[in-house]
């Protein structure tokens, strides 16, 4: 591959990177307003409420593994 190339996945995953890291700081600010408790929902109960927040999260730290890995496989 050439040189340029590898310069520009750089600069690509290592952008990525840095958006990932801002939307997970946006998710944590923010996420009673976007995740929080649905009055429409009465079942659901604080349990409910937490697997949905690990489920969040979880797909979140998988995205900044994948995209930390790619920025850092790329040098």
């Amino acid at each position: 591959m050439s040189e340029s190339f590898l310069a520009f996945t750089q600069v690509v995953f290592g952008g990525l990177f840095l958006v990932t890291l801002l939307i997970g700081a946006y998710l944590v600010a923010n996420f009673e307003k976007h995740f929080g408790a649905d009055p429409n929902v009465p079942s659901e109960n604080g349990s409910a409420r937490a697997y949905s927040r690990m489920q969040v999260f979880s797909v979140w730290a998988h995205a900044v593994v994948l995209t930390g890995a790619f920025a850092l496989l790329m040098h």
